[in-house]
């Protein structure tokens, strides 16, 4: 990337923000970079890396702490290396209750006193979007620890949101005291967010497209660095703690003809799948409890999970360990089947009560189930042209094409589910067919709820979907390589583009 000279002989870095507003295209404006000394950014961006690395590391271990305590194993040498689903199935059913009774006291009580007495939270798309509102510290974090707190206890919701907010928060911090202007401010704030995903995760590449897709929306080389080095220190810092494992282990699989046709013509199953889980996830969140109602339904709520899990151990957390039996094949299609829909109704349950938390390994999970159930059914339908399929083959396929359309993120799901699983190269084929046609039918689905709910629908975040910029990629290059005129140095550009997920 080469480094422009200002009027002023100060270094900066341009920048585009490609296709931010399509009258701005039409009008060939450039947006010019505000000046910023390059070894600003460069430092911040480490500081930062380093930050978001610890502070996910700190939650991960947290996280362990509380299943190990929480379910009694992990404390001696024979369970010292168990999973979560291992040491959750060992623990009896009444302890199984217990826990889950207290984590729906702690999530009640807990969100019922941060709303109460906190400060309003600031998400990390609002603090990295236009304003680049500031992350109240105190509210931020005890948001976060209740997260992964409650997921340690056997919550169904995912525990990715937590570290992102700590690394967009210590990013914030780390933008104030460099004096960064407010567009690197929000650069930064998402490079914060996605090296804190990258760091509990490990996927360094992951947290990088992470940024670029979901949380900037377009692409430039200087986001595009401070993305990739943020992220990629952040998982190294980690690894110092949590070690450099792959968060699941698949076996090898053979990309057969048939997989391949399996994941071409199934595909759009899973983008329809996804946008009703979209939904319904959607508006379970926008009738969450609140007030005093909000201790007593998480009480409840979480009893009843803790009830079902006295024969089901498998619903208890984030679906990591019903993903992990998908991947290796270990589940019956019909034991998929009644997790899936129960998974999906607790998940739903939990968000109406007023939990939070994420839905990345939640969707994945559920993505796993449904097209191991699928794919099941399809081996023993037609075994002459499927039986040669393994169940793990398709439930990654379904992972990568049910968690792209649920979070509005293609590349990154399948940036996310290569390094998640370090999966041989070949299964990349039939896993971003099954993306392409996932996303091609979730987007049909959003135009049809979008009309019938006219003329509302451009407003409601649930039915919502981003739309393709006008700007093409040729034009985002020419701009990141012109220089910076003089004139335009007292404009910022739009380095987060208008066109967010929600």
């Amino acid at each position: 990337m080469p480094i422009e000279k200002s009027s002023s002989s100060s270094t900066s870095l341009p920048s585009a923000a490609a296709g931010t507003s399509p009258a701005r295209a039409e009008a060939g404006t450039v947006a010019a970079a505000a000046a910023a000394p390059a070894s600003v950014l460069i430092f911040a961006t480490l500081i930062t890396g380093v930050a978001a690395g610890i502070g996910g590391m700190l939650l991960a271990l947290l996280l362990r702490l509380v299943q190990h305590v929480a379910f009694g194993y992990g404390l001696d040498a024979a369970t010292a290396h168990a999973s979560f689903l291992q040491g959750a199935s060992m623990a009896d059913g009444a302890r199984r209750v217990a826990v889950l009774a207290v984590c729906g006291l702690v999530a009640g009580l807990g969100w019922w006193a941060v709303y109460r007495h906190g400060r309003k939270l600031v998400s990390v798309k609002q603090a990295a979007g236009p304003g680049a509102p500031a992350m109240p510290g105190g509210a931020t974090v005890a948001h976060a620890l209740l997260q992964i707190i409650t997921v340690g206890l056997g919550s169904p919701l995912g525990r990715e949101v937590a570290p992102r907010e700590i690394g967009a928060l210590l990013a914030g911090y780390v933008s104030g005291w460099a004096g960064l202007a407010v567009e690197y401010r929000r650069l930064l704030v998402a490079c914060g967010a996605g090296a804190g995903l990258a760091a509990v995760y490990n996927v360094p590449l992951g947290g990088a497209v992470f940024v670029l897709e979901v949380l900037v929306g377009a692409f430039s080389w200087p986001a595009a660095a401070m993305a990739m080095g943020s992220s990629a220190l952040a998982a190294w810092v980690a690894w110092w703690g949590l070690g450099a494992e792959s968060q699941y282990v698949v076996p090898h699989m053979a990309v057969t003809p048939a997989l391949v046709i399996w994941a071409l013509v199934l595909g759009p199953m899973f983008g329809v799948a996804a946008h009703g889980f979209v939904t319904l996830t959607g508006t379970a969140r926008a009738h969450a409890a609140r007030g005093w109602r909000l201790p007593l339904a998480s009480l409840v709520n979480f009893t009843v999970i803790g009830l079902l899990a006295i024969y089901l151990p498998q619903l208890l957390g984030n679906g990591k360990g019903a993903a992990s039996l998908s991947f290796d094949s270990d589940l019956t299609i019909g034991l998929a089947a009644l997790l899936l829909v129960l998974k999906v109704a607790i998940e739903a349950s939990s968000l109406r009560a007023g939990a939070e938390g994420g839905l990345l390994t939640p969707g994945l999970t559920n993505g796993a189930m449904l097209a191991l159930i699928v794919g099941g059914v399809c081996n023993q339908v037609l075994p002459g042209v499927f039986g040669a399929v393994p169940l793990g083959a398709y439930a990654i396929v379904g992972a990568t094409a049910f968690l792209a359309s649920s979070m509005s993120m293609p590349l990154t799901a399948i940036v996310l589910l290569a390094e998640f699983t370090r999966m041989d190269h070949d299964m990349l084929v039939p896993a971003v067919v099954s993306v392409a046609g996932s996303i091609c039918a979730s987007r049909w689905c959003a135009k049809v709820a979008a009309r019938r709910a006219a003329p509302g629908a451009a407003s409601n975040p649930v039915v919502a979907m981003p739309v393709p910029q006008s700007a093409s990629a040729a034009s985002a290059a020419a701009a990141v390589a012109q220089p910076v005129p003089p004139t335009a140095q007292a404009s910022a550009p739009d380095l987060v583009s208008a066109n967010r997920r929600s």
